[in-house]
């Protein structure tokens, strides 16, 4: 007697694995605007609250979308357009001055050899360091209009979460293949930590940021809302923090023979920065999702190549809900194949 596959195990294997071949085709098509699900995703979570809201206070609930998608709009993206393009001004201006720039840290790596003995600014080629920068910018230029769609695509799905945000509530109970107790369990913990994500981390930037430019004034550094929207970014990178923004303006100002600014700025930013950052974080911790230091390391690693600056807050996100999936996984299928 020979063994066969049961006629139904083969279609059911078979329908699976078109839906994973048509899954897989339409998230290659979708992966460069990613980050406008994921975006829509996090507003959604952040916004339905005051959506129902509105809606208990007799709003339309197109009304209150609409209204609510608005100030989304003003708060968050006008924000994050307008550093966006001092940061593009800011880049373009070095990019132009590139070289002289190179040839000035040269300068001042010289100065340094000659204390230390060794010989690193030949190494160093101003025009090569040029282009690399030229290169990348342009790349960065040429995806602004992914950005476009993808914010285009965020609100257009978040207008419909919002209105519908009850069947789109039902619909991925029935569709997500896991029991209704854990499909409530990864709602719950995802919330936890798009909150702690999409609040948490950029709250405690915003005010470490606040309090370096605090010192960029006391200490008297050019551009100070520029290294102050550099800092912020530093403080989102763990194991980079606010040194990104710190260390930069301490070599400016000694290079520009300010020693005392540059030692002043340094010893603000190790003791009042440094320790304001496990002040910021022990508050807003408490209200909110404590996400592991390395998972947000790995998450900016994955985040920012997929997403772009954004990754900054999605790749964490991406990485705790991969780890929240394997523990659901784990409670759902794990305990069966052991034996009591």
């Amino acid at each position: 007697m020979t063994d066969q596959i049961p006629t139904t195990k083969i279609r059911q294997l078979f329908i699976l694995l078109i839906i994973i071949g048509i899954l897989f085709l339409i998230g290659m098509e979708l992966l460069p605007y990613l980050g406008g699900v994921l975006g829509a995703v996090t507003l959604f979570i952040l916004l339905a609250p005051l959506q129902e809201k509105l809606e208990k206070r007799k709003w339309k609930p197109a009304l209150a979308a609409t209204l609510l998608m608005f100030l989304s709009f003003v708060i968050i993206l006008l924000p994050i357009a307008g550093i966006g393009l001092m940061l593009t001004s800011k880049v373009k201006t070095a990019i132009q001055n590139s070289t002289a720039i190179t040839d000035a840290i040269k300068s001042e790596i010289s100065k340094a050899e000659e204390l230390v003995g060794m010989n690193i600014s030949e190494n160093i080629n101003s025009s090569e360091v040029s282009t690399w920068i030229s290169q990348n910018i342009q790349d960065l230029a040429n995806s602004s209009l992914t950005v476009t769609i993808s914010v285009g695509i965020m609100f257009f799905l978040l207008y419909f979460m919002l209105t519908e945000r009850k069947k789109w509530l039902a619909t991925a109970l029935v569709y997500l293949p896991l029991k209704e107790e854990n499909t409530k369990n990864i709602g719950k913990e995802s919330i936890d930590l798009v909150k702690s994500n999409a609040i948490g981390i950029p709250l405690v930037a915003l005010l470490q940021g606040v309090v370096a430019l605090v010192g960029y004034f006391i200490f008297g550094v050019d551009n100070p809302f520029f290294w102050f929207v550099i800092t912020i970014i530093g403080s989102m990178i763990p194991f980079v923090g606010t040194a990104l923004g710190i260390l930069p303006v301490c070599i400016l100002l000694f290079s520009q023979g300010d020693t005392t600014a540059a030692i002043g700025i340094l010893i603000y930013g190790a003791v009042v920065v440094g320790s304001t950052d496990n002040l910021f974080r022990l508050v807003v911790q408490k209200r909110l999702a404590d996400v592991h230091p390395l998972v947000t390391l790995i998450g900016v690693v994955v985040g920012v190549p997929l997403f772009g600056f954004i990754g900054l807050i999605f790749g964490p996100l991406l990485v705790s809900l991969f780890l929240l999936l394997v523990k659901i996984y784990k409670n759902e299928y794990g305990k069966q194949g052991k034996k009591i």
